[in-house]
């Protein structure tokens, strides 16, 4: 819980403070003993989220229930992080990855080069790549550290400005290429004070085995991704022969906490990142993760005493950040101690589909910092005039939701499906599906009805090219099942109207799956059909390697054009409300 004081209590602290009697002054032995103190702070997976991202930080009302506080938005990160840096004249600002990609769209259209000349302007020193910092190819994240103007994508660079790249240093310690060197340096090195009170934190960034399996082939051909702990230890003693006192990890892997639990607790704790930890050199000090969008803040050694591991992560989109404390014996060269707490970038108020989300006195309010504030806007002006486009009209909200800890995608998703399905029937598409890891936020409506391209461009930020390919109906069942295996994360395909299946996750693995029917017909085993899906998909992405081994692929749209195209094809169109997932 993030609390402060109130101002009797300060008060009275202030007060005794001052009456206390004055103690000698250490020597100089004393004070080349004493323990220097070091800020790390940290955010993970901000997302190119430059503009506050209308969503909420939940957190303990005192009352045994939460409240829900308007959280995020660069100008209010960097006012966060500057107050934070106050605290610790020895400090140093961090990023656990997907920094940019699936970004708001006045980053998004320009390449997340205005992502970029954020992180600059806050002072960011090192960040993980994480994997969506490959979703526009290895040429192209170069260019994010290099800078210049060499044009790699569709969309054209350095439209407003020439692009001088990042100022702080890209870490790829797990990644890569094809001779055997990493992508990005491995690790890095800050010091603090000098002489005798000369002390060095070592930082180690790395992003998650499991990247091939999240991003297009395209974006990382020639490159591997080694095993996370195994690369971690092997940077260990080099950065201690370097001379580091203490080691931080950033990798772009994370866990999580049930919902609604404090942001900088870590109650009842899981996770992919789990795994690692309990393998890593105990010489690893700190940890700090990302990747599942998910705050916490751990102390490791509860969970594996062999492990002493200070384990953050700071949620997503900038909306909160972890304001990390070490204390370093520069005699013995160790960490005597270490804490952390998650600070709510608390900004201002929003409407959301359910109603008004006011500021609250429970957390303070930021307030924006001028320089980035007055950057960001130049960027946001900028892209109105590709974002305020009205493409249709919907009937209502279409909502994207988790059902207990499994994401599902909602009508949302559904829309989604629909909207491919009608795109790829010229090849021959039967039915269409809809990760609900790619729906990325609600499709809220203006009052009136009336969509922008921004509104589903912020739905929809990857531009996948659809795939219409042929699966049997043996593979369309393995497929599904892939869904509801034991190890990873589970996720929902929702299909389009037409298609139904029934899950029971409490059956045994492999056989999740049954009912599966089209137009009302049971889906035979040995039969033929045509699917679409995002090309992310069709890849094998998610976990979903059954699509990478179908035949008779053909490309369509892009999935933002398909949207486009369904919601202005009729004068309102309707948000699906039929179950197509049935059982759960």
């Amino acid at each position: 819980m993030i609390r402060r004081l109130s101002a009797t209590l300060a008060a009275v602290l202030l007060t005794s403070a001052c009456a206390a009697p004055m103690a000698s002054r250490p020597g100089p032995q004393a004070a080349t003993s004493e323990p220097v103190t070091v800020g790390i702070i940290g955010i993970n997976d901000f997302h190119g989220a430059i503009e506050p991202p209308k969503q909420s930080v939940f957190v303990p009302d005192g009352k045994g229930g939460t409240v829900g506080i308007p959280a995020g938005g660069a100008a209010w990160l960097a006012s966060a992080i500057d107050g934070i840096r106050a605290h610790y004249p020895n400090n140093v600002v961090v990023s656990a990855g997907d920094m940019i990609s699936a970004s708001q769209f006045a980053s998004s259209v320009y390449l997340d080069e205005p992502t970029i000349g954020v992180m600059n302007r806050i002072g960011v020193a090192f960040n993980a790549v994480g994997n969506h910092e490959f979703d526009r190819g290895r040429d192209e994240l170069l260019r994010m550290q290099n800078g210049g103007c060499d044009k790699h994508t569709a969309r054209q660079p350095c439209q407003l400005e020439r692009f001088a790249g990042a100022q702080f240093k890209y870490l790829a310690a797990s990644t890569k290429t094809e001779d055997g060197s990493t992508l990005f340096p491995a690790t890095g090195l800050k010091s603090f004070g000098e002489g005798s009170r000369k002390v060095t934190v070592g930082f180690i960034g790395l992003t998650l085995k499991g990247t091939p399996e999240l991003v297009s082939a395209a974006g990382i051909k020639g490159l591997t991704f080694a095993d996370e702990a195994d690369t971690v230890n092997a940077a260990v003693p080099q950065l201690k022969a370097q001379g580091a006192d203490a080691v931080v990890v950033l990798i772009h892997q994370g866990g999580k906490t049930p919902a609604g639990s404090d942001p900088s607790g870590c109650t009842d704790f899981i996770g992919d990142i789990q795994p690692i930890i309990d393998r890593l050199d105990p010489a690893v000090d700190v940890v700090v993760s990302g990747h599942t969008h998910w705050a916490y803040v751990c102390d490791y050694a509860a969970i594996n005493p062999a492990k002493p591991v200070l384990l953050t992560s700071a949620g997503v989109y900038g909306e909160l950040v972890s304001d990390i404390e070490l204390k370093i014996d520069p005699a013995t060269h160790r960490v005597v101690s270490k804490k952390a707490r998650n600070v709510v970038v608390q900004s201002p108020p929003y409407t959301a589909s359910r109603g008004p989300v006011p500021n609250s006195d429970l957390v303070p309010v930021m307030q924006p910092r001028a320089d980035v504030r007055d950057y960001v806007a130049r960027y946001v002006e900028a892209a109105k005039a590709f974002s305020e486009r009205t493409i249709g009209k919907l009937a209502g909200p279409a909502t994207r939701r988790e059902i207990g800890d499994v994401d599902y995608g909602g009508p949302l998703a559904g829309l989604i499906a629909d909207a491919q399905l009608a795109a790829t029937k010229v090849n021959g598409a039967q039915l269409s599906f809809m990760n609900a890891f790619g729906v990325r936020a609600p499709l809220v409506p203006a009052a009136d009805g009336n969509v922008s391209f921004g509104m589903i461009y912020a739905t929809q930020p990857f531009n996948n090219q659809l795939v219409t390919m042929t699966m049997s109906g043996a593979d369309l069942k393995a497929m599904l099942e892939q869904s509801f295996q034991d190890s990873g994360p589970e996720q929902f395909l929702t299909p389009s109207a037409g298609f139904t299946y029934t899950v029971d996750r409490k059956a045994v693995a492999g056989s999740r799956v049954s009912a599966m029917k089209l137009g009302g017909k049971v889906i035979d085993p040995k039969a033929d059909y045509r699917i679409t899906v995002s090309d992310f998909l069709s890849n094998g992405g998610d976990g979903f390697s059954v699509f990478a081994q179908q035949r008779d692929k053909v490309r369509g749209a892009t999935d933002i054009d398909a949207l486009e195209a369904w919601i202005k094809a009729v004068p309102v169109r309707a948000v699906p409300s039929e179950r197509r997932v049935l059982g759960h």
